[in-house]
């Protein structure tokens, strides 16, 4: 019975260690992003208060610049959705849910989680998941393609 007890609490320590090992994995990967989107939207602000217009700028310069806008667009949009996944990451921590792959509910590798700590599923699950996209797009592609033989004149 003592034994039980010890193991309880070594476990429970250890449970406690993952805990807050993870939410400081979280924490700070959300800072770094945070800092990083505030940094382009500072930019983003700037270069409209500057008043750089492209008057005299030929159609490929334009065409150019606006090409630039939209790619930096997207990376914010890309992280500020990356935010909302640890966001939702740190409530599954809060919750005793994090941590824990959603397909087997084995517990997701330490590294995978410090380099994607939004991650749902472990290793295994992801590839098996992928795969499976996979094949369904190829299935998808080879119906397209059977389809447009039926709509052939004969």
């Amino acid at each position: 019975m003592r034994a039980t007890k010890v193991a309880r609490a070594a476990q429970s320590a250890m449970d406690r260690e993952r805990y807050e090992e993870l939410r400081r994995i979280l924490e700070e990967r959300r800072r770094e992003i945070l800092s990083e989107v505030q940094e382009k939207i500072k930019d983003v602000r700037a270069e409209g208060a500057s008043g750089v217009i492209h008057t005299g700028a030929d159609a490929g310069e334009t065409s150019g610049a606006d090409i630039q806008d939209d790619i930096e667009f997207a990376l914010i949009q890309m992280k500020a959705e990356t935010l909302h996944k640890i966001d939702e990451a740190l409530a599954r921590l809060e919750e005793g849910a994090y941590g824990n792959c959603f397909e087997c509910g084995e517990p997701i590798s330490p590294k995978r989680l410090r380099a994607l700590p939004f991650a749902v599923r472990c290793k295994d699950c992801e590839e098996a998941r992928e795969l499976a996209a996979q094949r369904e797009r190829l299935l998808a592609q080879r119906r397209g393609a059977s389809a447009l033989l039926l709509d052939l004149p004969v």
